[in-house]
């Protein structure tokens, strides 16, 4: 979808030629960044979850910290390394394919193999750690997906890449980011469209089967009343 508006507004640029298909490129770059940092307020048994629309084969990273609420200081402290989070990954198919313990802070990853919705939960193991008990817990929370999932510095360093070959990997990557996100809305609008056909399918049905049935009865009443004029020596 953020593809699509990319191009909507590339559209009545001036120009033509390699200097609008350079725009274009950017925009869409800019459109298709994933992600996004936030931090929730969990109790001592409650789970929190999110729903993160991921297409398929896209790699997903999530950083997290827990902060842990002092009364006598009125403030989130950081928790102890004692105090640890349970991290769960469902996929559109409701197949569990992460299910880890980590600790206080931490980071987890996993890739997608179906695209659509992913679900996302977290909960602490409170039970193990009696001073948790009754308070309440911040947690910090950044998921990355797709190509901003990846460390560049890191890829950098290890292949040994120019300033050029790290950005033209960058380029390369996000394209092919957009390629799946593009797939991915092609996959909603079919599945949306077969989901349509088939109501409307159900709808006709339906339709057809009350007017069979109204005349049905029509013809029923008429038969009755027939019978019951004939009956009374009406007719």
């Amino acid at each position: 979808m953020a593809a699509e508006h990319g191009v909507l507004v590339v559209g009545p640029w001036p120009g033509a030629g390699l200097g609008r298909v350079v725009r274009a490129l950017l925009l869409l770059l800019c459109f298709a960044a994933r992600g996004g940092a936030l931090y929730f307020h969990i109790g001592e048994t409650e789970k929190k979850c999110f729903i993160e629309e991921i297409p398929d084969e896209t790699m997903v990273i999530g950083n997290y910290r827990t902060q842990l609420y002092d009364k006598q200081r009125e403030e989130y402290q950081p928790a102890t390394p004692g105090l640890g989070m349970f991290v769960e990954v469902k996929d559109p198919e409701d197949k569990v394919i992460l299910a880890r313990q980590y600790g206080s802070e931490g980071r987890f990853t996993f890739t997608s193999h179906t695209p659509g919705e992913h679900q996302i939960c977290l909960h602490s193991n409170s039970t193990k750690f009696s001073l948790f008990a009754g308070g309440m817990l911040r947690v910090h929370l950044d998921i990355q997906v797709g190509e901003h999932a990846n460390d560049y510095a890191e890829i950098a360093a290890k292949d040994k890449l120019s300033e050029l070959q790290l950005r033209v990997r960058q380029l390369v990557e996000q394209v092919e980011q957009i390629q799946k996100e593009q797939n991915y809305q092609r996959w909603r609008e079919e599945r949306f469209r077969q989901t349509s056909e088939s109501t409307n399918q159900r709808v006709l049905w339906w339709s057809i089967l009350q007017t069979l049935i109204l005349v049905a009865i029509g013809v029923w009443q008429m038969r009755h009343l027939k019978s019951f004029f004939e009956a009374k020596k009406l007719v």
